[in-house]
């Protein structure tokens, strides 16, 4: 008899009868040698037994199984040669192989499970792709308002009321400087403004098509208004926040040196304020790339602007470097695109209006005229249409791709797209773009 733990011999299960030792069943030392005497006397002659499959007289021995199949092929040491158990359709050639784990649902635009960095990326052109007239919509029809505005402001307010002369002339003084240092940062200021707005809304609108479009579900314009109108103050009070916040930690690292230098220390104070620029320069850096995935957490969970930047800073956490490349990636490949498109255009505005490019750029933002206003402004309308679902798209497959890796949301998201074995779409629990 095997001791061994957890084998049992063949045939003696408790189901097979009475065990040894028991009324009826004799102990093996007490077994006689001949056959039990409730055998019948008539037993087949000696020798004429076979094995089970082997051809009796007069019958053609079967054929041989194809190479591959059968129970063992492909197992080492067995017919089907070394290299492992499997069968058709197995990774080793034999029966019963395990055959990896299914591939993941995709009814959208990215599968449901971890993503790498091309499907990220691939995922916002498919979501442009796929769904174009609704994306490029949102895009051209927020390009053409903010650019309008940019283009009608600078023509008849700004290059009036800019004086930037000053900062081309060695013989201004002090105060005509600082005033023209004043009108270019206010030039500057109303038109980052303007562009700012334009980038909430659209960066609103795109986020709700992108959540649809992972469930493989379009939306028009009008239903992507609807859902992030409500939203939209909470989002232009982040978008304002974060840079606030870097700007603040930046000048909290620079203000002790330049406390220094005003006391008479110049060299000291201005060394101690580089050093304390870039200290502080790195930690806001740290802390954007934290806060990254706040406008998502903040469209798609419809928090406050304090409750998405801690769900942003949670989501980021352990993988710092991985949402700051994909990001930095990002905003490359959409920075190329621009300049693609851009720079011709302000070659050929340049050209039209009698002006070089370089002399455009020594003159500042100041008295432009209207053909170079309306040709870049073209332009910086095609770039931006292409431009703003990227880097849209992105952040918000980064966010689900975060909330996928540490929150199990591709178990949600099927369930929400109906994919058979998920359970329905009208399970408790919210999803993005459910």
């Amino acid at each position: 008899m095997n001791d061994t733990p957890g084998w049992a011999s063949p045939g003696s299960a408790p189901s097979d009868g009475p065990g040894p030792g028991e009324e009826g069943s004799p102990a093996p030392e007490d077994r006689p040698s001949g056959p039990p005497s409730k055998w019948s006397k008539e037993q087949p002659p000696p020798a004429q037994w076979s094995a089970p499959g082997a051809p009796g007289p007069g019958q053609s021995p079967p054929p041989p199984a194809p190479p591959g199949q059968g129970w063992g092929s492909g197992r080492p040491g067995g017919p089907g040669g070394p290299g492992g158990s499997g069968g058709p359709g197995g990774p080793y050639g034999g029966w019963g192989a395990w055959q990896g784990p299914p591939p993941a649902a995709k009814p959208g635009v990215i599968p449901l499970r971890p993503l790498a960095v091309g499907e990220i990326l691939d995922g916002a052109v498919s979501t442009m792709r796929t769904h174009w007239r609704t994306v490029l919509g949102i895009s051209l029809t927020v390009a053409v308002v903010t650019e309008l505005l940019v283009v009608l402001l600078q023509g008849l307010v700004l290059n009036d009321a800019a004086d930037t002369e000053a900062l081309d002339d060695p013989s201004a003084t002090v105060g005509e400087v600082t005033r023209a240092l004043g009108d270019t940062l206010l030039s500057s200021g109303v038109v980052l403004v303007i562009t700012l707005l334009g980038t909430i809304v659209a960066t609103a609108l795109l986020t709700m098509v992108t959540s649809r479009a992972v469930l493989g579900r379009s939306v028009t314009t009008a239903e992507a208004w609807q859902d992030s109108r409500p939203l939209l103050a909470k989002l232009l009070g982040l978008t304002l926040l974060l840079p606030l916040i870097a700007v603040g930690i930046v000048a909290a690292g620079t203000l002790p040196g330049v406390l220094i230098a005003a006391a008479g220390s110049t060299d000291a104070g201005v060394s101690l304020a580089v050093l304390g620029g870039l200290a502080a320069g790195v930690v806001a850096i740290w802390l954007m790339v934290r806060l990254s995935l706040s406008s998502p957490a903040l469209m798609l969970e419809k928090q406050g602007v304090r409750k998405s930047m801690s769900r942003s800073a949670k989501l980021v956490q352990r993988s710092w470097w991985r949402v700051f490349g994909i990001q930095l990636l990002a905003a490359v490949i959409a920075n190329v695109i621009a300049s693609i498109i851009v720079i011709p255009f302000t070659v050929v505005a340049g050209a039209l209006s009698g002006d070089s490019v370089s002399s455009l750029l020594d003159s500042g933002t100041g008295d432009v005229g209207w053909t170079f206003l309306i040709v870049s402004g073209v332009g910086q309308v095609i770039g931006s249409m292409l431009t703003f679902p990227i880097t849209a798209g992105v952040t918000v497959l980064l966010y689900i791709d975060q909330r996928i890796r540490r929150e199990a949301l591709d178990l949600e998201l099927a369930r929400a797209a109906g994919v058979p074995g998920h359970g329905t779409s009208d399970a408790p629990g919210s999803t993005p773009g459910s």
